[in-house]
């Protein structure tokens, strides 16, 4: 069998060559080291991140919950709700009441003292345009 021109030129094994055909290239040591140092970063993030979300919300468990409200007075609005709260602590609580196009047409705040930690209340709210519904916003413990 006779090799032709082309085939006395071709070379015999893989393209890029073998790693002994490249003696300098430097070792590949100290990769996993980078993994671990990633891995404890986003660990001591995510940690982190998740210390300050639970830390933001603090100690602020107030339980509100709206009963009933009455809108039709056309001066002003009338609300229902209940609170619960620790019996040792006092909350304030701002109600609004709502147009139909969810504009806020009157809002308070209500101070609920320290010593019961249930409290069901009826609030009236002076509104500026006709309200369409009446909520409270939010409650926190002061």
């Amino acid at each position: 069998m006779a090799t032709s021109e082309a085939d006395q030129g071709r070379f015999e094994g893989p393209v890029l060559g073998t790693p002994g055909d490249v003696p300098d290239r430097p070792e590949r040591g100290g990769r996993f080291v980078v993994h671990v140092v990633i891995a404890i970063l986003c660990a001591v993030t995510a940690g982190g991140w998740g210390y300050v979300m639970w830390a933001a919300k603090g100690e602020t468990e107030v339980i509100n919950q709206v009963i009933a409200f009455d809108v039709d007075h056309g001066e002003y609005a009338e609300i229902t709700f209940e609170v619960i709260k620790p019996d040792d602590r006092a909350a304030v609580c701002r109600l609004h009441a709502m147009d139909v196009g969810h504009a806020e047409v009157g809002s308070r705040e209500v101070e609920i003292p320290a010593g019961e930690g249930y409290v069901r209340l009826t609030e009236r709210l002076q509104i500026s345009a006709p309200a369409t519904s009446a909520d409270v916003e939010y409650c926190y413990l002061v």
